[in-house]
C-alpha cells in the first residue's frame, strides 16, 4: 500500500435479508434486498451527541440504523438501481425499469418495454435512458414530470452484458467484444474483443471517455471507441465493477477493494480488504461496499493527509497531483504545499543522480536561487549573500577545504578540484568528473530559466534610480550610488540587483567549469551583474583572457582592460601565451577597444594609443579622427610622448581631411619636417658629403608641403635655413613671401 486514500468504516451489520442492489440518496443509504423489499437506512447518532452535519447530502461516518421497510417494492431481486438527483428520481431495474419520485417513493413510471432487461445506462444531462434485453437495445427520453418517450430500437448481435453512454453514442460490452453504436441511426463499429474468461465492462470517466475492460486490464478509449494512449491500468484480476473518484478509479473484487491512482502509470494505493464484497457504488462523498448482509463506507482521506502520507513516503508526483486537486479556498495552503514538495522532490532527484529533474523541480518551487546554489560549495558568491542552509549539502569535490563557500575564495577549474588520485582509483576520478559536470550543466539550465526575470527586475530598479536622479529626488536616489556600467560593486539596499549579481556570479562560474568559455564571454557582452572583483580573479587564474577583458568591459574598468590587453599583445608577440594557444591578441584589438571611448575619455584613448601608434599608425591615425578627438589636443600629446610619430600623424591626417587641419598644425608638420632635413643637412656637411641636388624622402616633403599648403610662416621658416644650403626651399619661401625676383635668382643661379 502506497498510502491511505480511503477509511474503512461499517455503516451497518446484520441485514436482515441479502443485500442484492445498494445506492446512497444524500445521507441515506437505500438497500435493494433479495426479498424485494427496499430498506432505508440513516445515521444511528442519537439526539444529544449529533452535531450538524458539514455537509447534509453527505454520508456520515457513522453506524446506520432502519428508518423504514418498503415491502414489496420489486416482484423480483433488484438487479440495480440509480438515485437521478437532478431530478429528484430512483431508478430501479428488476423484471423491468421503473422509476419512483424521492423522497417519499412515489411510482411516476415503469417501461414495460425493459421486461426482461439486464443492464441499462443513463444519460442525465440530456435525460435519455439506454437499456438491452436479450438482442436489442432501446432509447427513451425523459420528457419531464411522468412521462418517458421510446426514442429508438435497435438490433444488436448478440446480448449485452455491459454498456454505457459516451457523447451521442453508446458503447456495448457483447458477449464477445465492444462496439460503438450510433444512437441516431443504428450503426455498429467494432472496438476489440473483450477478453475470452472475463464478462466485458464498460465504465465511463467524468471526461467523456472510457475505460474497457480486457481480462484484469482496463484501456482507454474516446467516445469514437480510438484507442487513447499506450498506457493500460492493470488489476490484480477481471473485477467486477469500478468506479471513478476523481483521482482514483475503485474496482470490486470478491474478497477485496483496489484503488489506483488514474495518473500513468495507475499504480495501486490502497487494497480494503472485505471478504464477501458483492456490489459497489460511490455517493457524494464516499464509496459504499455492500456484502451480503452488510455495508461499509469508504470515505477519503482529506487530501492534505494524502499529500502529508505522500511525502512521506517519497511518492512526490502522486502528492503534487493531489495538491492540484485542493479547492480554489485553499490557494495559499495548495502554493505552500506544492512548493514544499518540490523542494523535497529536487533533493531525492539531486542525490540520485537526475540533477535536470532536480533543477525543474526547484524551479517550480520558486525558491530563492540562494537556496540551490548552497548545493555548490564550490561556486563562489558576493560577500553580501546570506545562504541559508538546504535540507542537503552536495559538495562537488573530494577535498572540502580547498572547496569550502567564502566570499573571497577562489573557484578553479574543474580539474583543480580532483585531488590527486591513485592510478587504480581513476575510473571513480572519471566518474566524479562527470558527475561534477552534469550536475554544474543542469545548475546553468536553471539559473538562465530564471535569470530573464532577476535581470529584468534589476534593469527596472536601475531606470528607476536614473529617474529619481533626472527629477531631482535625492534623498531616495542617494540610496543607490552605482551606475548602470558600474555594476561590480551592488548596493547594498538593491534587492533586485544583488540577486542578479548572485545569479551571473554563479552563472559565469557554472560556464568556465563546464568548458563553456565561449558562452561565458557572451554573458559578459550583454547586460550582466557580474561581482567584478570575484570574477576578475577566477578569469585572471583561469587565464580566460578574452572573457576577463568583456567583465573590465562591462564595468567601466578600461584601464584595467587595456593594460591586459597590451600584456597580452606583447605576449603575443613573443609566442609565450601558453594558456589559449589558439586565440592570438594583436595590436589592433587595442585600437578596436579604444573606438567606442574616444567620446567618453579621449586622454586613456590617448595614453594607450601610444601602445600601438608604431606598429599600427594608419589605424591608429584613423581611430583619431573617427573618434573626433581634437587635433590639437592629439598632435600635443604626441609631441609629448611620441615625437617621432608627430609627424606621420599630421601628414596622414592632411591626407586623409586636406580641410580639417588647422594651420597651427600645418605650420607644426612643415617645422618638423624641416628639422628632419636640417639635421639631415648637418649630418652630410660634416662629412663634406653635402649635395644640393640631392633629395632625400623627408625633404621631398618638405619641398612639396612649402607648395601645397599656406598655413605655415614662410618668415619663420626662412631664418632656420642654412645661409649656403638648401637653395631650393629658401626660393619657395621667397615666393610665398612675394620675393619672386630673388627666388628666381636663386633659380638661376644656385
Amino acid at each position: 500500500m502506497v498510502h491511505s486514500a480511503y477509511d474503512s468504516f461499517q455503516l451497518l451489520t446484520d441485514c436482515p435479508t441479502k443485500i442484492d442492489a445498494i445506492e446512497s440518496y444524500g445521507s441515506k443509504l437505500l438497500l435493494g434486498c433479495s426479498d424485494g423489499s427496499l430498506r432505508i437506512y440513516v445515521s444511528d447518532s442519537s439526539g444529544a451527541d449529533r452535531s450538524p452535519p458539514s455537509d447534509p447530502h453527505a454520508l456520515r461516518k457513522e453506524p446506520y440504523a432502519l428508518e423504514r421497510t418498503v415491502a414489496g417494492f420489486s416482484k423480483k431481486p433488484l438487479i440495480s438501481m440509480e438515485v437521478l438527483e437532478s431530478r429528484e428520481l430512483l431508478l430501479s431495474l428488476s423484471e423491468s425499469i421503473a422509476f419512483h419520485r424521492l423522497p417519499n417513493l412515489e411510482t411516476i413510471a415503469v417501461i414495460t418495454k425493459a421486461k426482461g432487461a439486464n443492464v441499462y445506462s443513463w444519460d442525465d444531462r440530456r435525460g435519455f435512458l439506454c437499456f438491452a434485453r436479450q438482442k436489442r437495445v432501446c432509447i427513451f427520453r425523459h420528457d419531464g414530470g411522468r412521462g418517458f418517450v421510446e426514442v429508438k430500437d435497435f438490433g444488436v448481435p448478440d446480448t449485452v452484458k455491459s454498456m454505457s453512454w459516451c457523447g451521442e453514442n453508446i458503447c456495448l460490452g457483447i458477449r464477445k467484444e465492444y462496439m460503438i453504436l450510433n444512437a441516431t441511426n443504428g450503426a455498429l463499429s467494432e472496438v476489440f474483443s473483450s477478453g475470452k474468461i472475463a464478462p466485458p465492462l464498460v465504465v465511463a470517466l467524468p471526461s467523456g471517455e472510457l475505460i474497457l475492460g480486457k481480462e484484469n486490464i482496463g484501456v482507454f478509449v474516446d467516445q469514437n471507441g480510438k484507442l487513447l494512449q499506450a498506457d493500460r491500468i492493470c488489476w490484480s484480476e477481471a473485477p467486477a465493477v469500478v468506479v471513478i473518484q476523481k483521482p482514483y478509479a475503485i474496482a470490486l473484487f470478491p474478497r477485496r477493494v483496489e484503488i489506483r491512482s488514474l495518473r500513468v502509470p495507475y499504480p495501486l494505493i490502497q487494497t480494503i480488504v472485505l471478504p464477501g464484497a458483492r456490489r459497489l457504488t460511490k455517493s457524494n462523498n464516499a464509496v459504499v461496499v455492500a456484502l451480503e448482509k452488510s455495508v461499509y463506507g469508504l470515505f477519503p482521506v482529506p487530501l492534505g493527509a494524502q499529500i502529508v502520507q505522500l511525502t512521506a513516503s517519497g511518492n512526490f508526483e502522486e502528492a503534487l497531483a493531489l495538491c492540484k486537486l485542493l479547492p480554489p479556498e485553499d490557494a495559499s495552503l495548495r502554493a505552500a504545499k506544492e512548493g514544499s514538495i518540490h523542494i523535497r522532490y529536487a533533493h531525492y532527484l539531486f542525490d540520485n543522480g537526475c540533477y535536470e529533474e532536480a533543477m525543474e523541480h526547484f524551479l517550480a518551487s520558486q525558491v530563492d536561487i540562494t537556496y540551490v546554489l548552497s548545493l555548490y560549495q564550490s561556486i563562489v558568491l558576493p560577500k553580501t549573500t546570506a545562504v541559508p542552509e538546504p535540507e542537503k549539502l552536495v559538495d562537488l569535490s573530494l577535498d572540502a577545504p580547498q572547496l569550502s563557500r567564502g566570499s573571497s575564495g577562489m573557484s578553479d577549474d574543474l580539474e583543480t578540484f580532483l585531488p590527486q588520485l591513485a592510478e587504480s582509483d581513476e575510473n571513480s576520478a572519471l566518474e566524479f568528473k562527470k558527475m561534477s559536470h552534469n550536475t554544474l550543466m543542469a545548475l546553468i539550465k536553471f539559473l538562465q530559466k530564471r535569470r530573464y526575470s532577476i535581470v529584468e527586475k534589476a534593469a527596472a530598479e536601475g531606470t528607476e534610480e536614473v529617474v529619481l536622479d533626472a527629477v531631482g529626488d535625492s534623498f531616495t536616489s542617494s540610496r543607490f550610488k552605482k551606475s548602470n556600467k558600474g555594476r561590480g560593486n551592488v548596493p547594498i539596499n538593491s534587492a533586485a540587483r544583488e540577486m542578479a549579481a548572485i545569479l551571473d556570479t554563479a552563472l559565469l562560474q557554472a560556464l568556465l567549469l563546464t568548458g563553456q568559455s565561449s558562452a561565458a564571454v557572451e554573458l559578459l557582452k550583454g547586460l550582466n551583474y557580474c561581482d567584478a572583483k570575484i570574477c576578475e580573479e577566477i578569469l585572471h587564474k583561469g587565464h580566460h583572457y578574452a572573457a576577463l577583458l568583456e567583465l573590465y568591459r562591462s564595468n567601466s574598468m578600461h584601464r584595467e582592460a587595456l593594460t591586459l590587453l597590451h600584456q597580452l599583445v606583447e605576449e603575443s608577440k613573443s609566442n609565450q601565451l601558453q594558456a589559449e594557444p589558439i586565440q592570438k591578441f594583436s595590436p589592433e584589438a587595442i585600437i578596436e577597444y579604444l573606438k567606442p571611448l574616444c567620446g567618453t575619455d579621449p586622454m586613456l584613448v590617448l595614453e594607450f594609443s601610444m601602445l600601438v601608434l608604431e606598429s599600427c599608425p594608419t589605424q591608429t591615425i584613423e581611430l583619431f579622427l573617427s573618434g573626433n578627438i581634437p587635433a590639437d589636443l592629439v598632435n600635443s600629446y604626441l609631441k609629448q610622448h611620441a615625437p617621432n610619430m608627430q609627424g606621420r600623424y599630421l601628414e596622414l591626417m592632411l591626407a586623409m581631411n586636406e580641410n580639417g587641419i588647422s594651420g597651427n598644425l600645418q605650420n607644426e608638420m612643415v617645422q618638423i619636417y624641416l628639422s628632419e632635413v636640417l639635421e639631415w643637412y648637418s649630418e652630410l656637411s660634416a662629412q663634406q658629403i653635402w649635395d644640393e641636388k640631392a633629395y632625400s624622402p623627408t625633404r621631398k616633403k618638405l619641398l612639396s608641403a612649402l607648395e601645397s599648403i599656406s598655413g605655415y610662416s614662410p618668415e619663420a621658416l626662412l631664418k632656420r635655413l642654412p645661409p649656403d644650403a638648401l637653395f631650393e626651399e629658401r626660393a619657395s619661401l621667397l615666393g610665398k613671401m612675394n620675393q619672386h625676383e630673388l627666388a628666381l635668382s636663386l633659380y638661376v643661379h644656385k
